[in-house]
Parts: C-alpha cells; sequence; structure tokens
C-alpha cells in the first residue's frame, strides 16, 4: 500500500519544501508547458497527489481547510503547480465512487494521477456487452503530462436510442487516448491542460461510475461535493498567485526609482495608497473564502451534508475571491510601471495566471447571479 503523509505540521513543512523547488524551476514550467518531470516526480512521490485520498487507499484524507493551506503554499510559488495540486487531488475522492476494484488498480500506485476535463457535445459511450464504446473529446485536462489515467465524463446511450440514459465517467489509462496539443495559451500555462479523443474505445463497466454515484467512505471529506472543492481550491490558488504579485511589487518600489523623479517609488503616495488598497482587497477576500470553507467543512462534519446556504456561500466566495485576486494583480502591475511588461518580473506572470483563472468557469460573473437570486428568496439557478 502506497502512503501520503497525515500530520499537518509535517504536510505543511514538506509543502513549503516542495514549493521551494518549484520556485526554482518557474521558468522552465511556463516554457515547457508543464511540470518538469523530476519535479512531479518528487511531488508524487512525497504523497502530494494523495492529499484527499481515504486513508484506506493509502491517502492522507486531510481534512479540506487543511489541504486549502497546502495549496495556497504550492500557488504562491507558481499558480500552474497550485492548480494542478488542486485539480488532480480534488478529482481522486471520486475513488471512494468507483468500483472497489478498479480504486485499487489506480490509486495504490504512488506515481498514478488521474486528470479529467469536460466533454465536447458529440461525446458518446454506447453500452456493448461488457462496457462501453466510447469516443469523442475531452478539453482542460489540467496534469495531463504527469497524469497517467484519464477521466472523461460522457452521456451514455442504449442502444437505438437518440437520447443519453444518464451520465458517467470513463476511467482509462492515458496511452489508450489520442492527445490533442491545444494548450498553447497565456496564463496557467505549466498545467499543461490538453485535450484528449477517443475512436469506439471499449471501456469495461468496471472502469466507470455514474455522475450520482454513493461514497463508500463515511468520512466528511467524501461529503464534500467536487463541485465546491474544485471552486474553493482556483480561488485559493488566484489568492495565492496575487499575493505573490502584490509581495513582488512590493519588493520592487522598496528600490526603484521612476524616471524623472528623486525619491523611491515607495515615498510616492500614490505607490503607499495602492499598495493599501490591495493589502485591504486581498485581505478581505481571503476572509471571506476561508470563512465560507470552514462553515462548509464545520456543515460536512455536523451533518454529513450541506444546507443551500453553506453551498452558496462557496460559490459566491470563490468566485469573488478570484475576481477581486485579479483586482490585486492589477495594482501589483500597476505600481510596477513600464518594469511590470517584461518575463524577468514576477508580476508579469501572476498577471497572467490569475486573469487566466478569470476566464474558468469558477470565476463566471454569472455565480453572482446565481447568489443573488438565493438572497433575494427565488429558487438560484446555476452550479453551487
Amino acid at each position: 500500500m502506497t502512503t501520503a503523509p497525515t500530520d499537518i505540521d509535517e504536510c505543511l513543512d514538506t509543502a513549503r519544501e516542495l514549493a521551494a523547488l518549484v520556485s526554482g524551476v518557474t521558468d522552465q514550467i511556463d516554457e515547457q508547458r508543464r511540470i518538469p518531470v523530476e519535479v512531479s516526480n518528487e511531488i508524487a512521490d512525497r504523497g502530494f497527489f494523495r492529499l484527499l485520498l481515504p486513508r484506506s487507499l493509502g491517502g492522507a484524507e486531510l481534512d479540506h481547510p487543511d489541504f486549502l493551506r497546502i495549496v495556497r503554499i504550492f500557488a504562491e510559488a507558481d499558480a500552474s503547480v497550485g492548480w494542478c495540486i488542486n485539480q488532480n487531488n480534488v478529482f481522486s475522492t471520486n475513488a471512494v465512487r468507483v468500483p472497489p476494484e478498479t480504486a485499487a488498480e489506480i490509486w495504490t500506485v504512488q506515481r498514478n494521477v488521474v486528470t479529467n476535463g469536460p466533454p465536447v457535445p458529440a461525446s458518446r459511450a454506447d453500452i456493448v456487452d461488457g462496457g462501453y464504446r466510447l469516443s469523442g473529446r475531452w478539453n482542460f485536462s489540467s496534469g495531463y503530462p504527469h497524469a497517467a489515467w484519464l477521466a472523461a465524463l460522457t452521456p451514455v446511450y442504449q442502444p437505438g436510442q437518440a437520447e443519453p440514459c444518464e451520465m458517467r465517467t470513463m476511467l482509462l489509462p492515458k496511452d489508450q487516448a489520442k492527445m490533442l496539443d491545444v494548450w498553447h495559451v497565456g496564463g496557467l500555462r505549466g498545467t499543461g491542460s490538453q485535450s484528449f479523443e477517443t475512436n469506439d474505445l471499449f471501456v469495461p463497466f468496471a472502469r466507470s461510475y455514474p455522475a450520482d454515484a454513493e461514497s463508500r467512505e463515511a468520512g466528511p471529506l467524501y461529503a464534500l461535493p467536487t463541485g465546491l472543492m474544485f471552486p474553493a481550491g482556483f480561488a485559493t490558488v488566484a489568492l495565492g498567485a496575487a499575493r505573490a504579485g502584490l509581495d513582488a511589487a512590493i519588493d520592487l518600489a522598496m528600490g526603484k526609482t521612476q524616471m524623472g523623479r528623486s525619491s523611491a517609488l515607495r515615498q510616492e503616495s500614490t505607490t503607499q495608497r495602492m499598495i493599501g488598497q490591495g493589502e485591504a482587497i486581498w485581505n478581505a477576500a481571503r476572509a471571506y473564502l476561508r470563512e465560507a470553507t470552514l462553515a462548509m467543512w464545520e456543515g460536512a462534519c455536523a451533518n454529513h451534508a450541506l444546507t443551500t446556504e453553506e453551498r452558496i456561500h462557496v460559490r459566491l466566495a470563490g468566485t469573488h475571491a478570484i475576481r477581486q485576486a485579479a483586482q490585486v494583480v492589477d495594482i501589483a502591475y500597476t505600481v510596477c510601471g513600464s518594469s511590470a511588461i517584461f518575463d524577468v518580473n514576477p508580476v508579469q506572470r501572476r498577471f497572467q495566471d490569475v486573469h487566466a483563472i478569470t476566464q474558468q468557469i469558477q470565476g463566471r460573473l454569472t455565480h453572482y447571479d446565481t447568489a443573488g437570486q438565493y438572497f433575494l428568496d427565488m429558487e438560484p439557478e446555476g452550479f453551487f
């Protein structure tokens, strides 16, 4: 049985050690559009893709608030790595929903990471003897380069039926699909969020599970919907990247003197005001996200279920943190002046990464609408 660290202090110390390793290769991560093999292997070997797996599979089964602390440590070093830590760990909680033999096949191997992504509309799985015939394309599969398995959420069709009968996730070894090199982007380049496709691939029944599958584990972690763990973590990534960007701007302001000025940038009242605003925005967004995610965790521990209000607050706090993180990096970018446009300035990459996060589904402005509907005593529409 493979293992992951379970003591939170040990986890935090190791996370900082690994984050220091990541900080030394951030240029490589960006240029190669992936986490370097030696780094992703080290992360895997230290158990940091197994933080949310149940202990029955050799995972750490960390409390979710503690997991978010680890996500932020990685995100401050590199947003792409923080993103993969969140994406790959949160998806691994589905190990408690797949058939036991499949969970053992995949998640008892230390370096096995599963990446997933949404399907394009034409994707389908047709029921055949012993399983399914899977055809389609799936996008935004974060961590694809270091993954060993793929997860394909797919509508399932009965023979002769025009409409799908259910949604299931199909699990397949990565070498059974064709990778599509489409991840040529400005931000979060290092996530390696490639697409993949299959054509009439046979997938056994045991390597699939329905969208509404129940958990075999009783722990509160597995009462949390992945649809809320994903945004909570990605908002944490955005805040971590924004924190690093603001810190970089403060460091630059301590020594830079603008052309035509005699005093250091830090002595300018405009600089002082912007830094103060950035700190206020960042800390307020962080506090709301922490409050909402702690309430979610307490609800799961006490009731093994979440109220609508708890769900709405996590969705709202996550979206708001992402949007506010973009404001913080915009402030950092402005403070740095012309220095911000150069790749050597850490603010440049944080600016690109955070703005890429705002474009993801978790940063959609329509999530504010969903929350507003709830607070106006309407039936909320959307993902929460």
